[in-house]
């Protein structure tokens, strides 16, 4: 399918049939998923693949019953890993590193390879470090006082960056879907869901938050509720 295809073909479906889907594909399509641009390129995310029966039965039940968890043949747990904040900037360091080396000049290398030791050594930790939002509000009344100078970014408090780290894996949610869509299979976004049992029934650390669960399989005629309905796009497009 042509990408125009892929999104008009993409629908929340409700209703699975009870054939099986390749668990291969679905892999591959979280491995697309992974590609998804993000904040900084810290990759905060975590993709579980469910195909166990038992399993999925489970996380039917914290899913609130929904019929997209029912009927699903697998499912994908979207999760935030904003506490490996310190091991994914260490990675980047490295990568960074890296590509200064092969691709900047000489006499450029060293001053671009201390630009990117400060960002993710010093900036980074900053930013993405919790504690009880006491470190999120000496944050914002640093870059208030910054802001009276130049443009800087405001969104700088706790609740801010878990914000920004959710968005992110939701766009690896949204390049799953798309990429399963052009595999001709179906998925449904849930985010109504006991956060805390799926946690439970994952065992994910204290620092991992659900993002979303994303049912997956072959749509019933059923699974979908009738015509795609949207807003007018005039409504939604502002052209300045």
């Amino acid at each position: 399918m042509t990408l125009e295809e892929i999104i008009n073909y993409r629908r929340s479906v409700r209703h699975y049939k009870e054939t099986p889907i390749d668990s291969e594909r679905v892999k591959h399509c979280l491995e697309l998923a992974s590609l998804s641009p993000n904040s900084s390129n810290m990759q905060l995310w975590e993709f579980y693949h469910i195909k166990d029966p038992e399993i999925l039965k489970r996380l039917s039940v914290a899913c609130l019953n929904q019929q997209s968890a029912r009927t699903a043949n697998q499912m994908v747990v979207f999760v935030t890993r904003q506490d490996l904040y310190k091991k994914r900037a260490k990675k980047m360091i490295e990568l960074e590193s890296q590509n200064v080396l092969k691709n900047s000049p000489k006499e450029k290398q060293d001053k671009r390879v201390k630009t990117w030791k400060l960002y993710y050594g010093n900036i980074i930790p900053i930013l993405y470090s919790r504690f009880l939002g006491i470190l999120g509000l000496l944050r914002k009344v640093l870059v208030s006082i910054v802001g009276l100078f130049r443009p800087i970014t405001y969104q700088v408090s706790e609740n801010d960056v878990r914000v920004v780290v959710h968005k992110t894996c939701a766009l690896a949610a949204q390049t799953f879907m798309l990429a399963m869509a052009n595999e001709g299979y179906d998925t449904c976004p849930m985010e109504g869901l006991d956060s805390k049992r799926v946690k439970k029934i994952l065992k994910l650390p204290m620092g991992a938050e659900i993002n979303m669960i994303i049912s997956c399989g072959v749509r019933e005629e059923r699974g979908v509720w009738g015509d795609r309905m949207r807003v007018p796009f005039d409504e939604v497009y502002k052209r300045i």
